[in-house]
């Protein structure tokens, strides 16, 4: 388990170019914490700023997310997935418009297969929506490696530490610390929270790589966002790479228990995404 020495986290990441929460999400907390939140105010603000209102239709308009009818307005989007669903998506779009640089990898790869990861956790919120809060996992999905692109701004070297880690096949945390004292789940936390995200959110962002995390939690939705996190990420591996992640084995038996699959269940889940993909 990772332990936060805040002190020792502040003086780290204070070298770090964290990107700061843009104002709008400042604006609309502001209207979301209102008694009475007022949906036209808030389709407002997010459609004065074109290409955030275009990137959301665009989004919830996919296959991943099931709608039955075109959504054509903000407005309509709003009612239609909710406030909390919104907002998350919203911050989930700014956060990957804000890293900013040259970076040692291509951020834009790093974000493809991020939306990637985001998309295929809505889709399986969609196919178990009565277990799992929908409106939290767009948002881990893009937020959860966002420490990353951090890492990859800061360290030229930092492309062959993610090479050594993919070639062994482990998650990149260990080699990280050894390298620069930090690593990319604490400054995905840092980042998380710095932008005000839900406490589930920035919990799982900081743990992602700790497998024993998915069995010390017992039914509540942190640990259905969870196994959905990790049935995600081997989705992708499989349709983008026909590769399984590299914890599946380990914990593929826990995963499709938490979220009450079996693996005929799952090889049907594969093969829906494989199609909308």
């Amino acid at each position: 388990m990772i332990n936060l020495d805040n002190k020792k986290m502040a003086s780290v990441v204070s070298s770090f170019q964290i990107p700061v929460k843009p104002q709008i999400l400042t604006e609309m907390q502001l209207l979301l914490d209102e008694e009475e939140p007022d949906i036209e105010s808030i389709a407002d603000l997010i459609s004065n700023d074109v290409g955030l209102s275009s990137a959301i239709l665009k989004i919830i308009n996919s296959p991943f997310y099931g709608m039955n009818r075109r959504i054509s307005e903000i407005k309509q989007a709003v009612m239609i997935l909710g406030l909390k669903a919104i907002n998350g998506l919203v911050t989930a779009l700014l956060l990957k418009s804000s890293f900013q640089g040259n970076a040692c990898i291509s951020l834009e790869r790093f974000w493809d297969d991020s939306l990637d990861v985001a998309n295929a956790m809505t889709f399986i919120g969609n196919k178990v929506k009565n277990k799992i809060p929908v409106d939290i996992l767009y948002s881990i999905g893009l937020f959860q490696n966002c420490g990353i692109p951090l890492l990859a701004l800061k360290f030229d070297d930092y492309k062959e530490v993610l090479i050594e880690a993919n070639s062994s096949g482990n998650n990149s945390i260990e080699l990280e610390e050894r390298k620069y004292q930090t690593n990319h789940a604490v400054l995905g936390y840092y980042v998380a929270s710095s932008w005000h995200l839900p406490k589930e959110i920035c919990e799982l962002i900081l743990r992602h790589h700790e497998l024993d995390f998915l069995f010390e939690i017992s039914g509540n939705k942190e640990q259905l966002a969870f196994a959905a996190l990790k049935a995600a990420e081997h989705l992708v591996e499989r349709v983008k790479r026909h590769n399984a992640s590299p914890d599946w084995e380990d914990i593929k038996e826990g995963v499709l228990d938490v979220l009450g699959l079996t693996s005929i269940d799952y090889a049907d889940l594969e093969d829906d995404f494989a199609e909308l993909f």
